[in-house]
């Protein structure tokens, strides 16, 4: 599939969209779920967006940086029907330019489990040297 990856803005309805098409929406806490999806388009550095021929919005990167040592990315999401045509990757490749490239910048994330192999395929490793303060309230479930 041809896409066309963009620095863009997304509303928060149109994310929370994306995300009932993906498996990424279970990332998030429900506590002030829709606030804090209006919060994080807002206000995210690094916000990219694949779009299909047709204009429809299949792939999603959000991501952190300092854009002089680290990057880490937020969120990295596909829609379900087109997982598996290399747009994760390129949306991670665009992000890690952006923040200043491969050379210069080294890029973190969290990931569940399932996903592990496509990071591992992409050339990341598991790290051992990531803390974690943690205080607030977390009930799990899935954007539909």
């Amino acid at each position: 599939m041809n896409v066309t990856i963009n620095s863009e803005r997304l509303t928060a309805a149109e994310y929370i969209e994306f995300l009932k098409n993906t498996d990424l929406g279970s990332q998030y806490p429900k506590e002030n779920f829709t606030q804090r999806i209006e919060k994080l388009v807002k206000n995210v550095p690094i916000s990219l967006v694949a779009r299909s021929e047709q204009g429809n919005i299949v792939g999603v990167c959000f991501g952190i940086t300092d854009f002089a040592y680290w990057l880490f990315i937020t969120d990295l999401g596909v829609i379900r029907s087109c997982t598996g045509q290399r747009i994760g990757s390129q949306l991670i490749r665009k992000a890690h330019e952006i923040a200043g490239g491969e050379s210069e910048i080294v890029m973190y994330t969290c990931v569940n489990e399932n996903a592990i192999p496509f990071y591992e395929k992409i050339g990341m490793k598991k790290s051992e040297d990531i803390m974690e303060f943690n205080r607030m309230p977390w009930t799990d479930f899935t954007v539909e």
